[in-house]
């Protein structure tokens, strides 16, 4: 919401969303035993069948909507001192940010990038949340962290072998998916300061034996015109 949300226009509906706002009501009144999610596919299905001419309705409205809405927005924009107009554009360029990052990470979610490894600390937390004493998470987590740090080195020793060992299924995993990514070509994925596996062992000896072969040459020459010297 942020800058002067109580004034700023709203963004208009599409007309899909127009049509749902619709039909919404009227169809829970006829099918009150439908759960939300099977009402909304309901919702879509008949929207997939409605005829164009009915559509167009709903896109003369949007389009009517939209310039409205162009309208208000420039008059409100025109009324913000140079400041709010600044923090304006930073708030839309975080929101921005931040919708990019959420699609990156259902989108390496969908890819099977394996799950990083867990500290010592996360691995006694997650065995013990639920019998630790306190009236919220909050309040457990503080009295999980003060055990934490009154335990011995041999107390801490299981979880932080756990934890060892969780990283190394995490390199190993990592490593499989990484190949995997290379294949499908998204060198983008591969961890910073990783070589790909994209070059095959004999393009490598080959390269190897020209820059050898190049370096005897180099100095072969060298010692026959010492020699002439």
């Amino acid at each position: 919401r942020g800058i002067g949300s109580e004034q700023r226009p709203r963004r208009p509906l599409s007309a899909y969303f127009r049509f749902l706002k619709e039909t919404r009501p009227v169809l829970r009144e006829k099918h009150p035993e439908m759960s939300s999610v099977e009402l909304v596919k309901k919702i879509a299905g008949a929207w997939k069948e409605l005829p164009a001419t009915q559509k167009q309705v709903y896109e003369e409205a949007r389009k009517m909507d939209w310039q409205r809405y162009g309208e208000q927005l420039a008059a409100y924009k025109a009324q913000l001192t140079p400041a709010q107009a600044e923090a304006l554009k930073e708030e839309r360029k975080n929101r921005l940010a931040k919708r990019r990052s959420l699609r990156a990470k259902r989108e390496l979610n969908v890819l099977g990038k394996p799950k990083r490894p867990r500290s010592g600390f996360n691995i006694f937390v997650s065995e013990n949340f639920q019998e630790s004493e306190g009236a919220s998470p909050v309040a457990k987590m503080k009295r999980l962290f003060d055990t934490w740090r009154r335990m011995s080195s041999s107390q801490k020793q299981p979880y932080l072998q756990l934890a060892e060992d969780d990283k190394i299924r995490y390199e190993n995993e990592m490593k499989s998916w990484e190949a995997k990514m290379v294949e499908l070509g998204r060198e983008d994925l591969i961890r910073s300061g990783r070589q790909s596996p994209t070059k095959k062992p004999a393009e490598t000896a080959k390269k190897a034996g020209t820059a050898k072969g190049s370096s005897q040459g180099k100095k072969a020459k060298s010692k026959l015109k010492k020699s002439e010297e």
